[in-house]
């Protein structure tokens, strides 16, 4: 499917492919209870398609109260978690309100529970093994533990938490933090009497770390189909796109040797050339720091990209592609061009193209039996 006849640019959901994916994350850890995490509108392919795609999940775990309110408000009666917990008492109310689980990783977090500490969904509590971000360190955990037990008429599930910071690529950081998180684990269980449940595993831990798995994994990126691990395609774990951007060639340029393109004329026609423009910009998401020569697929075959990434057009040297017209077919990312490739030319992380999808994007959700069509957020 190429670009709709409203737009020449669209992102095409595949979800079966994000159920596929997530499948893989159940056969990785089959003990183990799976947070789909779905922050920042489901990493940039919508989080609410993305949710009622996955409603064999667990739960679903965000970043901000919005976003957890948004998926209420839609519906969603999965457990929801909030990985930044609140920040003021309003915040705990509303969150209390909707019955969002929290993540406690501060002690003004814990100030806001002693000043409210009436009712509630269960408490998470981060501790930071060396990610040196968010959550208390090991040898705070204990002091953390009485203040919560100090609550009168407490009756939240607590569970403990923390977050890989190199799980895709230093095996000594990983299990130093596995240790820690594990040894903090065992003094919480010893001093209550009882071992709460555990969530340590990101994508790259769930599938690289058994060890790591505990009682809940937590996949994010590896759900939509890119690499977890910088060293490793994303096809070596079975992993599909689920986003494909696409877009179509608008006009067919002929330059003479010597010729340059676009802004800054930094690419130079080293032969008589043949250049396809097509509808996509930084407006739109593709990096403008994405270098001559990065690759783009034009009825299915690579070419280079030539000059600078403009607001909405790129220009690309399809020389050697002499079938090229007005109208063909583009992939910016996805299905046939890794998303993690071309995050790589241009020197960044697939996590940052797949948010950063421009506005004027439609959106098409695929689901084997049919498909939806809507325009980005």
């Amino acid at each position: 499917m190429g670009a709709t006849a409203n737009s020449p640019l669209n992102a095409l959901i595949d979800l079966a492919a994000l159920r596929a994916n997530f499948a893989i994350f159940r056969r990785a850890a089959p003990r183990a209870k799976i947070l789909a995490v779905v922050k920042a509108n489901a990493y940039g392919h919508g989080v609410l398609p993305v949710v009622r795609a996955l409603n064999r999940a667990d739960g679903f775990a965000v970043a901000r109260l919005e976003e957890a309110i948004e998926l209420r408000e839609a519906g969603v009666i999965h457990r929801i978690v909030l990985l930044e917990g609140v920040f003021s008492i309003a915040q705990l109310r509303l969150a209390r309100a909707h019955r969002l689980d929290l993540v406690l990783h501060d002690t003004t977090q814990l100030d806001m529970l002693e000043a409210e500490p009436a009712g509630g969904g269960d408490l998470w509590v981060k501790i930071d093994t060396g990610m040196n971000r968010l959550g208390f360190r090991p040898e705070h955990v204990l002091d953390v533990q009485a203040r919560l037990r100090a609550l009168p008429q407490s009756s939240s599930t607590i569970r403990l938490m923390s977050h890989f910071a190199r799980a895709d690529d230093d095996a000594a950081m990983t299990a130093q933090q596995t240790e820690r998180f594990l040894g903090s684990h065992r003094r919480w269980s010893e001093a209550s009497g009882g071992a709460p449940e555990s969530s340590l595993a990101n994508s790259a831990g769930a599938l690289l770390w058994p060890t790591s798995h505990g009682d809940w994994i937590r996949p994010g990126i590896g759900l939509y189909g890119a690499s977890p691990c910088g060293s490793r395609a994303a096809a070596e774990f079975g992993l599909t796109p689920v986003m494909t951007l696409q877009s179509a060639v608008i006009a067919i340029r002929n330059v003479a040797t010597g010729e340059s393109v676009g802004y800054g004329a930094t690419w130079r026609a080293s032969r008589p050339s043949r250049l396809a423009i097509v509808a996509a910009g930084y407006a739109d998401g593709v990096p403008r720091h994405l270098p001559s020569g990065a690759p783009v697929l034009i009825d299915g075959r690579r070419a280079p990209l030539a000059g600078r990434v403009s607001m909405d057009m790129i220009a690309v040297d399809v020389t050697d592609l002499p079938e090229t017209k007005v109208g063909s077919p583009v992939v910016l990312w996805g299905r046939g061009l890794p998303v993690d490739e071309v995050a790589a030319a241009a020197g960044t992380l697939a996590y940052e193209l797949l948010c950063g999808v421009g506005r004027r994007t439609v959106f098409e959700y695929v689901d084997e039996s049919h498909t939806t069509t809507t325009r980005a957020e």
